[in-house]
Order: structure tokens, then sequence, then C-alpha cells
């Protein structure tokens, strides 16, 4: 399987973490004078699901580009910016925010051909640039710069394959933040595009033949996803469907071409972390029928090529993951040979590099990264500079050479060279990000949730802090879709910590750090368990003195917008501040928009009567009560954003707004570019982030 299009279907936004400063700011008292929040009208929809009655003030603003909707959101961003625009102390927010984010940052490397292409942005730009070099030391060349594509800067774009010989790259042109993009192909030796073009759509995967006669991609269509066959030059419309026909547009399907271009892998996953995937092959090189690999297992298959062998990460009979290994010119099941058997740590990924395979494993919330060769011997540990996150791992089965990513809470993004048999790997590039990291203190701790579960959370603040009780926190997380929260760096955390702050990150049930039992543990009808770790660890917090209810901010983005969301109507008192991103929030209508129908597996849906009950009882929207003295709440989202509706924010927003019993401020940013996919200016990201901030500090009263 190419590591270049190593599937990261729904990848995780992660939750956004904020950080303060060491300014004197003005803290909010009951009796100072504040505008009141735009009117909304309230329409009180009323409905009867599943015998109960169910009543929606804010179905209206469901619909986004009606004027009167439109018109709101107008006036929800004047009032917003009335309250942050000129609050003191901006000038040097932005001012570190610059230092730390207008840094040069480049990407992971993929070699073809001898040719290495990456991308990188320089510190005085705004948008990766796509490059490629000569030789891993040679100079840089640009090959896609999407500056000029936008006046703005909200084009952006992205590679995703490239041709075995190095002289055809296939890349993605995004506009603003949406999931849907077009696809072009730059010939790499006239810097020319090709004629054949994909228009905008939510695409799962390109693969380009070895001849470059073709290539292989999976398109979202309204009946749901399909594999295409485009030759080139031919009529895109009239591209042959290979794959995809019966199944709807709850499933997600996306297919590889081998190195040598002689296999196709299709993978079908029944929604986002999938307990049920499907996996085929056929032989393109013979012209062979689709084969079945993996049909009727109920478990998780993720497929990687590793010469000859078939490699299947999996979490069937062993829920902290195992690797098998099938011959690809005999794929059938009582033929699978077990190559790596589950241990204590969780695998989370397999790749297959320079003739060897690199098996991920979380251990403690921490990358591991183990080496074996083809027939499962062990050949020892990757090493890492300390605890952290690895990622990123490219490389060619019959290459020499491997490369990765390496990052912690404050270590900026760096790649390593690994060559075969040095074993030693080299710096390939780093972010020269301004920071002191020996001035940080990283340690891991744990809480126990209301079921008496252990679970973990790191905590980063500056060496000498006296935990006291008096310093602002601020505590992010996930909890979902079987994602792992391993360190990574953040500015907003290095910000935070640099100015006397407690950044802490809580890793409950949901995610992946312990295995599938570990996420079985916080989804569906167990949900509410992942919220019930999030305020252990809140409370741990302040029962050990690293802050105060009062100054204690939570921040979350996507399913973590969720959690956060959950939090502020749960547990309205434990918080002094809430900043909730591009999040879902009426549960009960999730499923009916965008590409929701993906989550029913972790979720559930209010159309199943049981899965209603549950659903309803911690669903964010219909959960608000009125009279709630709610802690200050920035809600965030934008219409870019195509993967979670913004409906959720705009409703939510308003709902607050009126049932808000105290006197914080109850704002929502709605930016008419941005969306969950990124693709935003590293101007744009500097200049939100300082938004958030600053309402971050006003409310936090901070004052050093």
């Amino acid at each position: 399987m190419r590591n270049i299009l190593r599937q990261r279907l729904l990848g995780v936004f992660a939750a956004l973490a904020l950080c303060c400063g060491a300014l004197v700011l003005p803290f909010v008292h009951a009796q100072e004078a504040r505008p009141k929040p735009p009117a909304t009208r309230a329409d009180n929809v009323k409905e009867i699901l599943h015998g109960v009655e169910l009543t929606d003030p804010y179905r209206w603003l469901e619909d986004q580009n009606s004027p009167e909707t439109r018109a709101w959101i107008d006036a929800q961003n004047k009032y917003t910016q009335s309250l942050i625009g000129h609050l003191p102390g901006r000038d040097t927010i932005e001012k570190r925010l610059n230092e730390l984010l207008k840094v040069d940052t480049i990407g992971t490397p993929v070699e073809r051909g001898g040719r290495y292409f990456f991308s990188k942005r320089l510190a005085n730009q705004d948008l990766s640039i796509l490059y490629m070099r000569k030789g891993p030391a040679g100079a840089d060349e640009v090959l896609v710069d999407p500056h000029p594509m936008s006046a703005d800067h909200s084009t952006s774009v992205g590679m995703v394959d490239i041709s075995e010989d190095g002289t055809t790259l296939a890349y993605t042109v995004r506009q603003g933040g949406k999931d849907e993009v077009s696809v072009r192909f730059l010939d790499v030796d006239s810097r020319k595009d090709l004629a054949d073009t994909l228009p905008a759509a939510r695409y799962f995967g390109i693969s380009l033949k070895p001849d470059k006669s073709g290539f292989y991609y999976t398109r979202m269509d309204k009946e749901g996803p399909r594999v295409r066959y485009h030759a080139m030059g031919t009529d895109v419309a009239k591209d042959a469907e290979i794959f995809g026909k019966g199944y709807g547009p709850e499933k997600i399907i996306y297919g590889n071409l081998s190195e040598d271009g002689s296999y196709l892998v299709i993978v079908v996953l029944y929604g986002s972390a999938a307990d049920h995937t499907e996996v085929y092959l056929k032989n393109v090189k013979a012209d062979g029928p689709l084969v079945a690999v993996v049909k009727d297992i109920e478990a998780r298959f993720v497929p990687a090529m590793a010469g000859d062998k078939l490699l299947l990460w999996t979490n069937w009979k062993a829920p902290k993951g195992r690797v098998l290994s099938v011959a690809l010119s005999n794929p059938r099941q009582e033929d699978w040979k077990e190559l790596i058997p589950e241990g204590d740590a969780a695998i989370d990924g397999v790749d297959a590099a320079a003739g060897q395979i690199l098996v991920s494993y979380t251990r403690n919330v921490a990358s591991q990264v183990k080496m074996f060769a083809a027939d499962g011997k062990p050949l020892g540990e990757m090493a890492l500079p300390s605890i952290g996150s690895i990622g990123g791992i490219s490389g060619r089965w019959n290459s020499k050479e491997l490369y990765y990513s390496f990052t912690s809470f404050v270590i900026p993004n760096t790649i390593y060279r690994l060559e075969v048999g040095s074993g030693k790997p080299t710096v390939w590039a780093k972010s020269n990000v301004p920071i002191a990291s020996e001035q940080f203190e990283v340690k891991q701790v744990w809480c126990t949730s209301k079921d008496g579960t252990k679970v973990p959370i790191f905590v980063l603040y500056k060496k000498g802090l006296k935990l006291d009780g008096t310093n602002p926190a601020l505590l992010t997380g996930y909890g979902g879709f079987a994602v792992s929260l391993t360190p990574s760096f953040s500015s907003r955390a290095v910000l935070w910590a640099e100015r006397g702050g407690v950044y802490a990150v809580a890793n409950m049930r949901g995610g992946a750090e312990f295995g599938e039992e570990w996420h079985k543990a916080g989804m569906k009808e167990k949900k509410q368990n992942v919220f019930d770790d999030f305020y252990a660890a809140a409370e741990f917090l302040v029962q050990n003195k690293y802050t105060s209810r009062a100054k204690l901010a939570i921040s979350g983005g996507s399913n973590g917008g969720l959690l956060v969301g959950a939090a502020m109507t749960q547990r309205p008192e434990l918080f002094g501040a809430v900043v909730c991103s591009y999040p879902l929030l009426d549960m009960v209508r999730y499923h009916k928009f965008l590409v929701a129908r993906f989550w029913v597996p972790e979720y559930g849906s209010s159309e199943d009567a049981e899965q209603f009950k549950y659903i309803r009882a911690y669903s964010p929207y219909q959960n608000v009560k009125p009279g709630t003295r709610f802690p200050a709440t920035l809600f965030i989202t934008g219409d870019g954003d195509t993967r979670v509706d913004p409906l959720h924010a705009r409703k939510m927003a308003a709902l607050v707004q009126a049932a808000n019993g105290g006197d914080r401020p109850i704002l929502l940013q709605y930016d008419t570019k941005a969306g969950h996919s990124g693709g935003r200016p590293i101007s744009k990201i500097i200049e939100d982030t300082t938004d958030e901030l600053s309402f971050l500090f006003w409310q936090l009263g901070v004052s050093k």
C-alpha cells in the first residue's frame, strides 16, 4: 500500500488548545455594562420522536443560505468583534504567535524515481508550496505555488500521488476549508498541468499506474462512494466504475495500487472507525477478478503492501491489535499467518518500507515503533528523542531509506532520515521555533473517573511554577473514533505555559490509547463515560491546586466540540470559559446532515428508539436549561465546514444566548470561508487565534 496515501479517514481535527499571556486584563464582573447579544427569532418547532415531544426553537437556522440566516450571522460576528476585537494585550499576543508560527515548516518527503517530493512553507509565506529535490540533499525546486490562486490566500494545495518515475504529480486544490477538492496533474519536468482534471468533489484516494496511462480513484457520489478508472486523455464523465455498486453514502471506500502497479487493494469501511471492514484484491496486471480477502468478519482491518505479501493490521480476536500476513497469490483466510501477535501495548499502525515492517504502538499514550523483518523476526526498536509522537513514515519496500517525523509538547516537528544498516537516524529537516524547551516540565498524571477507571492526563507548565490553585489552566481532549492524543507540539500550549499557565490533555475513553476496548468503552451507549472522564480530569486539576474552577478553561473541536458542549451543559459550574470549535451539538438530528452518516457506528442514531434514549440524555442542544449560569463561551465555525455542519454552532449559540442566566458572554465567531479541513493561511490562523486568546484572557481574569 502506498505510504503517501495511507488513509486517516475522518482524520482527527485535533482538539484546539488555547493559551494565555502575562498581561493585566480586566476581569468580567456582573455589574460591567455589556451590550446584549443580537435578538434571535424563536420558532419553537415541535415534533414527536419515539413518543417524546421535542421542541426546536432555532431550526430555521439550519438553512445556511437563507437571507435571514445570513443577516443573523453578520449580526453575531459584529457582536463578537465588538467585545473581543479591541481588548488590551492583543498586540502582545499577536507578536508572540507570529514568532511561534511564522517559521519555516516542511513535510515528510516521498521519493519517486530518485526525486523527493514534499510541501514546505517559508516563514514569510502564508501557505505551503509543493517542492521537489533531485536527490535527498538537492536544491529545492518549486512545483506548485498556491499563493497566486487566490487574493486572500484561501486556496491551498496538497500532494496525493506521484508516478513511479517521478515525472507526474497528482495534487489537490482546496477552496477554503472544504473537504471537497479538485484534482490536477502536473508534468514535473515542464511544470505544466496536464489536460486531465477531476472536478471538485469528495475523494478517497488517487493511484497513478506506473506507466502513467491512467489512474484509479474513489469519488463520493450521491448514491455512495465509487471506485473508478480514468484513462489519461479521455472524458472523465465516461470513466468506468470498478467497484462500489450497492454501497450507500454511509460507507467509505478507498483503493490503492501496489508499488509495481500489479495489484489494486480496495477497502470498504462501514463508517468511520468502523468495527466492520471489507478488503478486496485485484491482480490488475493479469486483469484478474476482484477477490474478497475480508468480507464477513466483524472487526477492523487496515492493509499495507510488503513485496509479495499483503499485511493486515486488525483487532480481530486482538483488542490491542495484531498483524497478519496474506500471500497475494493465495489470499484465502485459511492460509493467513499471524506475523506479529497482540502485545501489551496497542498497535495503531503498520507501514512497510526499506524491506522492513514498521509497527507503530501506543504505550502509555506515547509512540513506540518496532521494526520487523518480512518474516516477522524482531529487528529492534526505533530510537526516539523523548516521549512523543511519531508519524508520516515514508519509504518504499525496495529502497534502503525511510523518513519519519517526530514531535512532542515542547519539541517542534522534526523529520528524520534512516538508512537501513546505518542504525542511526539523521535530521533531514526541522522547524526552528524560537522556544527554550528546557524551561518546561511535562509529566503524566492519573485521575479516577466516576466508575473507578484510571484516566491519564498530560500536564505542561513552566518549571518552578507554584501550584497554589491560582494558575490559569486549559484542559482539552477528544475521546472518540479510536483517536489517540499522543504528545505533539502546539504553539498555544507553549505560549500558555510561557505565561504561567497549565496546559492539560486528558486521554479519555473513546480513543485508542489502550486499544479497542478503550475505544468501545466511550462509544454509543457508553458515550457518557467520555464526559465523566473529562470531569474527573478537571476536578483533579482543581483538587491538586493546578488551577481553580474560575481559572479553568476547556477547549475542543469536532468530536472534541461535542465533548466541551456536553461539559458546559452538564457541569457548567466546573469551568470558567469554553471554546467550542466546529462542533457536533444537536445529536438528535446530526445524522441528517453532510457526511454524518459515517459516524452512526460511533454515536448511534436517534432513528433507533433505544439509541435515541441515550443520545437525547447527553445531546448538548437538547439539554440547555433556561436560567443556567453558563461559563463564558466562544463557538467557532464557518461556511467552509463541509464535514460537521455549521448549523450545530449556529443553533447552539442562539439557544445558549437565550437561556443564559449568568453574566458571562456567549459568542459566535463565524468565518464565511474557513472549514474543518484547514486550508487557512498562516496570517488568518494568527488572527483567529489572537481572537480566541484575547477572549480567554479577558474571561479568566489573567493578572500577572
